[in-house]
């Protein structure tokens, strides 16, 4: 377990880019935090930290982004995905195999589907700039994810 206390946006960008250089083709990271909590800009860090060019957005609309540097980043938001063939439609599976690294947002509403070693990180709101990020694992969820 990590703990990280971000004091601004530009924070949790610079901490993301940091400990995107500890990933590994093929992680999976699950993002739990609630509206505004700095899921996306803690992805624009991750996409910084891979090399990734494209400007990040949330995919809520797309469901996925995709951003291609050196090791690509699969963004997904799970928000409106309510079951395990919903997740086949989108190809969440075949993203997984792809070898890049996979950021789920809304990953509450997909948690029996994600693969064994998932990075999680919980990002709670402090105040208006002020974020705690957690980071955790599977065997710490119960601690941690509710």
């Amino acid at each position: 377990m990590e703990r990280f206390v971000s004091k601004s946006e530009k924070d949790t960008e610079g901490f993301a880019e940091n400990f995107a250089k500890t990933l590994n083709k093929g992680d999976v990271i699950a993002f739990l935090g609630g509206l505004g909590a700095g899921k996306t800009a803690f992805t624009r860090g991750l996409a910084r930290g891979l090399k990734c060019e494209d400007d990040v957005s949330s995919p809520t609309f797309a469901i996925v982004n995709e951003y291609y540097g050196e090791t690509m980043l699969f963004h997904f938001d799970m928000y409106r995905i309510a079951s395990i063939e919903e997740l086949y439609s989108i190809g969440f599976f075949e993203y997984l195999d792809r070898g890049g690294v996979c950021a789920v947002e809304w990953s509450e509403n997909i948690l029996s589907a994600l693969p064994q070693n998932t990075i999680y990180i919980k990002i709670n709101r402090i105040d208006q700039n002020e974020r705690e990020i957690i980071i955790f694992s599977e065997d710490e969820y119960d601690n941690f994810g509710n």
